[in-house]
C-alpha cells in the first residue's frame, strides 16, 4: 500500500528499542526499594543498577562477546534477575535452562542452543559436572553460592572460572551498554511437547521491550486489573527459566517495585514471605496455588490482600473457591511458551465488578480477555473464524509483536507453527459475546466418545467442585466400543471419598443439562498425587503413557 513516508533529520536517532532502557528505569523513581531474597539479601535498586552493570564487566571478562549464548541453571534469585538484563544487553543471548528436564534433555538443549558460558547454582553443579564431557559448545562455568564463603561442590569435570559474587566485587560497576539492531535474539528457551526432543523459542530486545510495555499497562492501568503497580510487592511463583516468569520480573524493573525471590520452593517458606513482606502480586500455575494452600502454614493463613494470576492450565473452580476463602484475589491470564507469554488476562468492566462475589469467580475462572496489541480469532481447520457467540469452537490462532518467528533449527515445526500468517496454540476455545475467551480444551487432550466431543477441562472442573477433592486430572483412554472413555485421577482430601461419590456428584450436572450422561466416566482412581511437567503443569502426556503401560 502506497502511504506517505518522509525522511527525517540527517542526524535523527532511530531510537531502538533494546532491552538496556528497560534497565534505565530502574532506581530512577524508587531507587531504595528492595530486591530481597529469600529473605536473607536485601538490594536496594541503587545496588541492582551497579550489581549488573559489574555483571556485564565480567561476562565480557569470561569472554562473552555479542551473539554467544550465556546459559543460567539457578533457582529464582537476584542473581537470575541481574542476568535478565547483563547478558542480553551485551548483545549476548540469555538461555534460560529448565533444569527440571531430564539430564539427557538438558544436555540436549544446551547443546542446540551452542551455549557458551554457564552460570551454574551449587545445586546444580552435579549435574553440571555429570554433563560437561558432552556439551560441546561450553568453554566455561562460574559458580553461584548462596554462600559464597561455602565450599563449592567437589567436581571431576568443571573448574569454576570464579564465584558470583567474589567476580561482581572485582569488576567496575559501570559499563557502557551499545546500540544494536532491536531485532537482535535476546533470550531462548525449550519448551516440551508430547513427541521428540525440546524445541527452542526465541525472543528478540524489540519483541520483549513491547511485552513488557504492554504489560505495564495492562496489569496496572485498567481499573479492573489493579495487580501491578509501583508500590506492589511482587513474587514471582513461576520459575524464571519459564517464558521470563512470565515476562513480569522485566516490567516490575521498570516500576521499581519491591520484589521477593524465594530461590527453591519450598511451599511453608513461600507462605512465610507472603506473609512476612505482605507480598500483594504473584502468579502461579493451580498445582503450584494448591501446593500453597495445603502445605501446613497455608492451611493456618489467611491471605487478605494477596492477587494471584493463574496461568499455565484452567483454574478448576473449587480450587478457585478454596483461594476465595482464603482471602486471595483470583485472576487468570492465557498464553504459551511460543508467545512471551501474555495473550489475554481477566479484565471486570463496570457492570461485572458491580456484580455479588459468586457471580464475579465465574468470570475470573474463564481465559480472560485479549491484551490489547492481541489479535486473536477462533478458527476452523480450514481458516474460516467462528462465530463469537460462546458457542462455536475452534482453534486459537494469534498474531502480536512479540510471537516467537520460529523453532530455532527447526523449519518444518516452525512452520507448521505459522501455518497461514498466524501462530497456531493447539487450544481449542470459544469466545463470549462480552469478549472472555473460555479454552475448551487442548486439541490432543479432547476426548472422543460415542461420537461426540467431551472437554478433559470441563471434566475437571466440575470434578473439582466436590468439597472432598483436593486435585483432579481427566484423559480420554481407548474404548473397543466408544473409541474413547474419560478416566479420572483424583487427590481426596479425605480418605473416604469414592469414585461412587463423584459420580453421584457429576449427575447433578447431567441432570441440569450441563453435560450429557456419556461424560460421567466409569473410572475414577484415587490418588496420592498426580504427575506433573517441568513446570508444575499436570502432565497429561505422562498420564496417558502410565495407564497403557497398566
Amino acid at each position: 500500500m502506497p502511504t506517505k513516508i518522509l525522511s527525517g533529520a540527517d542526524n535523527a536517532h532511530a531510537f531502538p528499542l533494546l532491552i538496556k532502557h528497560i534497565f534505565a528505569s530502574a532506581g530512577r523513581f524508587e531507587p531504595d526499594n528492595q530486591i530481597i531474597y529469600r529473605g536473607e539479601q536485601h538490594f536496594s535498586y541503587a545496588d541492582f543498577t551497579r550489581r549488573v552493570q559489574q555483571l556485564a564487566n565480567a561476562l565480557s571478562a569470561a569472554g562473552v562477546r555479542e551473539g554467544d549464548t550465556v546459559a543460567v541453571m539457578d533457582w529464582d534469585s537476584h542473581r537470575y534477575l541481574e542476568c535478565y538484563f547483563a547478558v542480553p544487553m551485551l548483545g549476548a543471548v540469555l538461555h534460560h535452562v529448565n533444569i527440571r528436564l531430564s539430564p539427557e534433555q538438558v544436555a540436549y538443549t544446551m547443546n542446540h542452543a551452542e551455549d557458551s558460558l554457564v552460570l551454574v547454582h551449587d545445586d546444580f553443579m552435579p549435574l553440571a559436572d555429570q554433563l560437561a564431557p558432552h556439551l560441546a559448545t561450553v568453554q566455561g562455568y562460574i559458580r553461584l553460592a548462596d554462600s559464597p564463603d561455602s565450599a563449592c561442590p567437589a567436581t571431576q569435570n568443571i573448574t569454576p572460572l570464579g564465584e558470583y559474587e567474589s567476580l561482581l566485587a572485582a569488576n567496575c560497576d559501570v559499563c557502557e551498554f551499545p546500540d544494536f539492531d532491536e531485532n537482535s535474539i535476546a533470550t531462548t528457551f525449550y519448551t516440551t511437547g508430547t513427541t521428540g526432543n525440546p524445541k527452542g523459542v526465541y525472543f528478540s530486545h524489540r519483541q520483549l521491550v513491547l511485552h513488557t510495555l504492554n504489560m505495564v499497562g495492562m496489569l496496572g492501568s485498567y481499573e479492573g486489573l489493579p495487580l501491578l503497580r509501583s508500590n506492589s510487592v511482587y513474587m514471582p511463583i513461576t520459575p524464571m527459566f519459564h517464558v521470563h516468569a512470565w515476562g513480569v520480573p522485566y516490567a516490575a524493573v521498570m516500576l521499581n517495585c519491591t520484589q521477593i525471590y524465594p530461590g527453591r520452593y519450598e511451599p511453608n517458606m513461600l507462605v512465610d514471605l507472603i506473609q512476612r513482606y505482605k507480598v500483594d502480586f504473584s502468579h502461579c500455575v493451580p498445582t503450584i496455588l494448591q501446593m500453597l494452600l495445603g502445605c501446613e502454614k497455608g492451611q493456618a493463613t489467611r491471605f487478605d490482600g494477596w492477587k494471584i494470576l493463574i496461568g499455565g492450565s484452567a483454574l478448576p473452580k473449587g480450587l478457585a473457591h478454596a483461594a476465595v476463602d482464603k482471602g486471595a484475589d483470583i485472576y487468570s491470564a492465557y498464553g504459551m511458551s511460543e508467545t512471551c507469554p501474555l495473550l489475554t488476562v481477566t479484565h471486570l468492566n463496570k457492570a461485572q465488578r458491580a456484580l455479588p462475589a459468586e457471580e464475579q469467580l465465574a468470570y475470573r475462572t474463564l481465559t480472560g480477555v485479549p491484551s490489547n496489541m492481541v489479535d486473536l480469532s477462533i478458527s476452523e481447520p480450514d481458516g474460516s473464524t467462528v462465530a463469537h457467540d460462546g458457542k462455536a469452537v475452534g482453534e486459537i490462532t494469534v498474531q502480536t509483536p512479540w510471537l516467537t518467528q520460529g523453532y530455532f533449527k527447526e523449519e518444518e515445526k516452525q512452520e507448521a507453527l505459522w501455518e497461514g500468517g498466524r501462530l497456531h496454540t493447539g487450544d481449542v476455545a470459544s469466545i463470549r459475546p462480552d469478549g472472555f475467551v473460555e479454552i475448551k480444551d487442548r486439541i490432543k487432550d479432547v476426548i472422543k466418545t460415542g461420537g461426540e466431543w467431551l472437554s478433559s477441562i470441563e471434566l475437571e472442573d466440575l470434578i473439582s467442585q466436590h468439597a472432598d477433592v483436593a486435585a483432579v486430572a481427566v484423559v480420554g483412554i481407548p474404548d473397543a466400543k466408544w473409541g474413547e472413555r474419560p478416566f479420572a485421577m483424583v487427590v481426596p482430601k479425605v480418605s473416604s471419598l469414592t469414585a461412587e461419590t463423584l459420580q453421584t456428584h457429576l449427575m447433578q450436572f447431567v441432570d441440569s443439562g450441563h453435560i450429557s450422561k456419556w461424560a460421567v466416566p466409569e473410572k475414577i482412581a484415587m490418588v496420592e498425587d498426580i504427575p506433573k511437567t517441568s513446570v508444575g503443569k499436570i502432565n497429561k502426556k505422562a498420564i496417558r503413557e502410565e495407564l497403557a503401560d497398566q
